[in-house]
């Protein structure tokens, strides 16, 4: 584990975005719910996966 689950949380936050603006743009409730979900689900999972075991280390 480490920056390699960081990329692909990566690309799901940024996959469920794309998501929710299209939703958005189609006035599509229910791909508004569940793209905001998904977004904020990965997103923090993202960021909290980035902080605790994706960053680097310098030795």
């Amino acid at each position: 584990m480490g920056i390699g689950l960081v990329i692909i949380f990566a690309l799901v936050t940024i996959l469920a975005a794309i998501g929710l603006f299209t939703s958005l743009k189609n006035k599509n409730l229910l791909g508004i719910v569940f793209g905001f979900g998904t977004l904020a689900v990965f997103g923090w999972f993202t960021i909290m996966t980035f902080i605790h075991s994706g960053y680097p280390t310098a030795h």
